[in-house]
């Protein structure tokens, strides 16, 4: 008979069509999906995403799944739109409401293990696991990853507030009676990076175990064409939100300098957000309108492509748990030259690409140009960095094969 597992995955959709779904939504659907291999799943989500979701179940119809919408009085929708922090508060408040759900649902259904995904953090609590009288578990998770110091020096008064209000709250919400209650009941605690690991008690490291918030599958790995990178130009491409943590005004200064030793090189950067002008002011002061192109978004499969007919990828984001955009680009065989801090470090492994220790801004931009021009200068390394690169994200981020671990983890629980 098939275990009974409720899950908690507030966002939880994925249509490749829609813009700015994120890696949150995505881990939950490719989570729940992987969960009904195995498992009954009932699945607590947003009501905001009942639509999107209903849409791709009649593309792709999911055996062994029920969702429940769940929404909060309009009167808190407001929280939903203020970015510096509202979200989580939300949030927050949703997972109450969600708690009294769960319990009536349990009643009925009698779960065997309960299991909060997303958010996928590892600093708020979660209600139902706190207070649910099932096994717990929790994760793939993290947030207590931080912006280097030597780096806000560079930021402005909001942004460096925004940061430090970050930090107060992560404080606030991890003394939070029922989140410590939660980690304690706990089974299994998944975190997805180092920080999130070291961030816990010694008591929860002891059933702490990594876990990718990131994952591909074999549809993604199909689109890797059989005669990629035959342009004539060296293209370097990076992609995310254009946000100040993701540093993408540092990988444009590098290209600078690379660009300068190599002027037939591009730099393709696809993403939108608060820095967009000023990142296309600081290429225009640069002098580098002919060689940085700015794309605001492309569908995953055009990206994907995209990376594939590309020479490398670079991520400079100093803040990222996951960074589902860095095992993309490895699927697509690129060589990743990125920071050795959070997701990017802990999916990127010395054979297959370039990680760079963040001890200042000026020392990171001349060592990202250095990383350009190796890769450039040797095009053995690069190839093999690449193939290396496509190795590891099938062998470790094929979702079939997280799912196969994933049932190991509830073996071990059950």
């Amino acid at each position: 008979m098939r275990k009974k597992v409720l899950v908690c995955a507030y966002s939880c959709v994925s249509e490749s069509g829609v813009k700015n779904i994120g890696g949150e939504a995505e881990l939950g659907i490719n989570m729940v999906k992987q969960l009904s291999r195995f498992f009954d799943v009932s699945v607590l989500t947003h009501y905001h995403n009942k639509k999107a979701i209903e849409e791709i179940l009649t593309k792709e119809p999911l055996q062994n799944v029920k969702f429940f919408y769940i929404a909060l009085p309009t009167f808190f929708s407001f929280l939903e739109n203020w970015h510096k922090g509202g979200i989580q508060i939300y949030s927050y408040l949703w997972q109450i409401k969600a708690y009294f759900f769960a319990k009536n649902l349990h009643k009925e259904a009698n779960f065997d293990v309960f299991h909060h995904i997303t958010y996928a953090n590892d600093w708020m609590a979660s209600y139902i696991g706190a207070l649910l009288k099932v096994p717990y578990i929790r994760g793939p998770g993290g947030g207590a990853h931080s912006v280097p110091k030597a780096f806000l020096k560079n930021y402005s008064f909001k942004d460096k507030l925004a940061e430090k209000t970050r930090s107060l709250g992560q404080w606030v919400f991890r003394h939070d009676p029922f989140f410590i209650i939660g980690q304690n009941r706990a089974k299994a605690l998944l975190v997805c990076n180092q920080e999130a690991f070291n961030a816990m008690p010694k008591k929860w490291q002891k059933k702490a175990q990594f876990f990718p918030v990131n994952g591909i599958t074999q549809k993604d790995l199909d689109l890797l064409p059989k005669n990629n990178n035959i342009n004539e130009r060296f293209l370097i491409i990076s992609a995310g939100k254009l946000i100040k943590i993701k540093s993408v005004d540092l990988a444009i200064m590098a290209f600078k300098k690379f660009n300068d030793l190599v002027p037939a090189s591009e730099f393709l950067i696809v993403g939108d957000g608060p820095e967009f002008l000023s990142l296309q002011k600081l290429v225009a002061d640069l002098g580098l309108q002919k060689n940085v192109i700015f794309r605001k978004w492309m569908l995953r499969e055009e990206l994907m492509r995209q990376m594939a007919e590309s020479d490398l990828f670079v991520f400079t984001s100093l803040r990222d748990g996951g960074g589902a955009v860095v095992v993309e680009a490895m699927a697509m065989q690129k060589p990743v030259v990125c920071f050795d801090i959070s997701g990017p470090g802990f999916h990127v492994n010395d054979e297959c690409g370039i990680k760079i220790k963040p001890t200042s801004p000026s020392e990171s931009i001349k060592d990202i140009s250095i990383a350009f021009k190796t890769l450039y200068d040797n095009k053995e390394l690069r190839l093999a960095m690449g193939q290396n690169a496509r190795k590891r994200a099938q062998e470790y981020y094929d979702w079939d094969k997280l799912g196969d671990t994933l049932y190991k983890i509830y073996e071990d629980v059950f």
